[in-house]
Formats: C-alpha cells, structure tokens, sequence
C-alpha cells in the first residue's frame, strides 16, 4: 500500500473532470484511483477543493466540493494531493482563528512550524479510555450542584438568542484557563459571519485569546465544508490531549448543522433518504465524531455542544441520535435572564447523568435533590401566590417559598468575562463552598437575611459581609410583599 501510495504521489497523479452537478463532481484517473476521503485540487490556481467520496469503477471516482464550484468545466485537470484534508496543529494554533483548509481568517499573519495532520482519525481504542467517572468542575455553582458535567464527556447547552449562551461559554472558557491550565476550541459549524466576529472580539476583550483555538465554517459555504470542520477542530483537540497532555474544552455550535450537511451531501450523493428526509447514515458520521470525544489516560477532551431541536421535537431522528451521546443537559431560560438570574440557567429542566450517589457522593445528591424539590414546590404555589397573595399561603409554604427565592439568588455568580460591563469582580466558587451554602440555605440558616444579600455572590460567607453596590437582584417578594 505504502508503495502504490508513493508512486502514486511520485507520478502526480492527475485526472480530468467529466462531470459537474453543482457541488458534485466527477473526476477520471488513467493511472491510479485515489482511495476514499483523498483530496484533490482543481481550477486554474487548484483553489477549489474536492474529497473523494465514491469510486465509481475502475477509472471514475465522484467527490462533493468542499469550496464553490463556480468556473469549473468538463475536461479540466485535476490533480491528487495524495492524502486527505489536512489541519495544522501545535502551539503556534493558539490564539488564532482557521477556516477548514487551515487558513487563517483572523486578518494577522500566517501561522508557521505546525505540523499538519488528517482530519479523518480513529476514535482512542478502549485500552486507552479512562474507565473513571470524573467531575469536571467549571467554577459555575449552578452548573456544578444540579448538572455537573463529565471530564471526557459531552454536555448539550440549549438556548435561545439573548439568554447568555455566549458569556456562559466564554466563562467556562475563562475558567477552563485559570483553573484547569487547559486550552478551549470553539468549533463553529454552519456559523453566521457576524457571529464569528462578535465571539473572536468578546474573547479578545475578555482575555481569554492566548489559550484558545476557533475554527469557523459559514453558513453560505458548501456543506462539504461545513460538514468537515467539526473534524477538523476535534484533530487539534486530540493533539493538544495526546500529544500536549492537556485538558481540552471543546465547544462546538451547533452540532445539528453537522447532521444537516450530512443530509445535504447524502442526497447530492444520490442516496435514498431515510426517516423525514435524513441520511441513512446519521448514527455512523455522527458517531464518527463523538466517539473521538473522549477522557484518555493522557488527557481529556470535554465537549459542550449547542443543540437545536427542530420544531422543539425531542422525537426527531437529530435529536434522539444526538441526546445518546450527551452525558448532560444545561437549559438556559429566558424567563429567568428576564429577571436578571444570570447565568440563567433553568434548575428543572437541567440535568446530568453524573449526578448519582455513586459518582458525586450521598451529599452532593441529597442537596441536589432537595434544592429540585424546592425549586418544584415554588413553582406550584407561583399561580396561588398571583391570585391571593404570599399571606394566604400555609407557614410551610411560605418557608418553601422564602428558600426557593434565596436558592435562586444564590446561584446567581458574577463572571470573569462581565466585569467590564457590570463592575462586579468575577467569581470562580469550588464545588464544597457551593454545595455547603445551599445546603445552608435549605436549613434556613439566612432566613433573616434580605434576599439581596444572596444575589451575586461567591461564596455564602460573602452574603454576611458589606457588599459593594451592585444591581439589585428582584428584591420584591412575591404578591407584592416586602
């Protein structure tokens, strides 16, 4: 094999397009056919790219283009890279911004000394896996006690526009650096432009650049593109796992645009559709990504993915081949960024595979569990509080109420990557601070506290000190009683 491949590299092998249909095209080789997955460059400057994805017989092979076709025709030649799509790696990456090929898009010079690998790798094999369920600590409170995320595992974050998605993604980025010394990888996937400007300048502004990688595809091009880019970003994640042996956060949005260019190259290939116009091979690609995803005995690659939910049907093929692989879910909720309870994160709705007994410990769960069950009561009584009032409601519920509105206070946390535009110094709490003042507050340790004093805070010790002036969290109690 390794023979064919030099010569084949040896002879330039080159071939002729015969045909073109739109991002397909058809290419014929005399000497050697190029294996699947290979790259081959054509246009009068070889600026337009395109992966083998078919052999057709013994002399054609078909591949979809990973750039617009525009100028190509019948006849022109096209020549053989002799290897697959290729990214660089190393540290030199850091603090830079790629397209797919590798390019630098961040308008500064090229990056040069990195070494440039496949995209297309193997996940770890099993004798490599850590068979150890770990804690990755983020520094967020409500993160940490109600949906604490796996090292080496994948969390999905779901989230409309305007409830802090990107701060909460670029807090855990900042705490990725300061806590955990790793690096982060932002991974966009079918991203609008102003998107990728808006988050390279927030990252600049809030210094968290020099130990982050972003890649991005945009909407507008080609889905052979966008579907090889999360590839791409996860081949520098695993040098930095394997090779650097540093914890890796990798952030990835949006992870159903993946799926959707596999859909569109699926059926510019001619493949029949599967279940409500998918691919049929859905569960394989998406698997071929996650499954790369993974805590080592070198390192680990943690995910955070941001998933969109088609018509908020949970029972969409996307979603359902999506949800196996996610060992956690954080959903954000407007109705609680409205309040101004950042990060708004709902408590219900959120949770984790990890939050077992016998992973995070007999406290931790039995505190989770009873801070659900008084965020569950609370929200009960919220429609007979609307009608008549905090007074009417029995002693013990009122007490549920009063925990309930300070528990909500307390998982409020300023961040590192806000402090410009709220003064507030940012908090990195540890998962036992966080743990002990809830736990404290379900005693009614701080029922004579005002819940102001709760709001925006680290640690509960703080709640006992003179805090600075600081925007009042909602400090009306409810039906309108002081």
């Amino acid at each position: 094999m390794k023979a064919i491949l030099k010569d084949r590299i040896c002879v330039k092998n080159r071939g002729v397009v015969v045909s073109v249909r739109g991002s397909v095209v058809d290419v014929r080789f005399e000497h050697f056919l190029p294996p699947i997955y290979s790259l081959l460059r054509a246009g009068s400057e070889e600026q337009i790219a395109i992966e083998v994805l078919a052999q057709l017989d013994g002399h054609r092979v078909r591949g979809i283009a990973l750039t617009p076709t525009q100028g190509l025709a019948r006849g022109m030649a096209v020549k053989d890279t002799g290897g697959p799509l290729k990214t660089p790696v190393g540290k030199e990456i850091l603090s830079r911004m790629f397209d797919v090929f590798g390019n630098v898009i961040d308008r500064r010079e090229a990056v040069t000394g990195v070494e440039w690998r496949g995209v297309h790798r193997l996940p770890p094999p099993l004798a490599r896996r850590s068979t150890k369920a770990e804690i990755f600590e983020t520094g967020i409170k409500v993160i940490d006690v109600l949906a604490p995320l796996e090292r080496g595992g994948k969390a999905g974050l779901f989230g409309g526009a305007g409830v802090g998605k990107t701060v909460l993604l670029t807090e855990m980025i900042h705490n990725m650096v300061s806590h955990h010394q790793g690096v982060s990888i932002f991974c966009g996937i079918g991203e609008r432009c102003r998107e990728g400007e808006e988050l390279y300048r927030d990252m600049k502004e809030a210094g968290v650049l020099p130990n982050m990688v972003m890649m991005f595809s945009q909407m507008n091009e080609p889905p052979g593109s966008r579907f090889r880019v999360g590839h791409a970003a996860l081949t520098m994640a695993e040098y930095f796992r394997d090779d650097e042996h540093r914890d890796v956060l990798l952030l990835i949005d949006n992870i159903f645009r993946f799926i959707q260019a596999g859909s569109e190259v699926s059926g510019l290939m001619g493949q029949m559709p599967s279940r409500l116009g998918y691919q049929p091979t859905m569960g394989t690609e998406l698997s071929s990504l996650e499954e790369r995803i993974a805590n080592t005995d070198t390192g680990a690659i943690t995910s955070i993915q941001a998933v969109y939910v088609p018509a908020d049907d949970f029972t969409d093929p996307a979603a359902v081949h999506t949800f196996s692989h996610l060992s956690a879910s954080i959903v954000l909720s407007r109705k609680l960024a409205s309040e101004g309870l950042y990060p708004a994160i709902d408590p219900l709705k959120s949770n984790s595979k990890m939050a077992m007994p016998g992973i995070v410990g007999e406290r931790h769960y039995r505190i989770a569990r009873e801070i659900r069950q008084t965020f569950a009561q609370y929200a009960e009584l919220k429609d007979i509080i609307a009608m008549l009032g905090l007074e009417q409601l029995a002693p013990d519920d009122r007490n549920v109420v009063y925990r309930a509105r300070r528990l909500e206070r307390f998982l409020t946390q300023p961040f590192f990557s806000t402090e410009q535009f709220t003064s507030l110094k940012g908090k990195l709490v540890p998962l036992k601070d966080a743990l002990d003042g809830c736990e404290r507050i379900l005693r009614d340790e701080f029922k004579d506290i005002p819940e102001s004093a709760l709001y925006m805070i680290g640690s509960i010790d703080e709640a006992k000190t003179d805090k600075p002036s600081a925007p009042a969290g909602p400090d009306q109690q409810p039906g309108g009683q002081p």
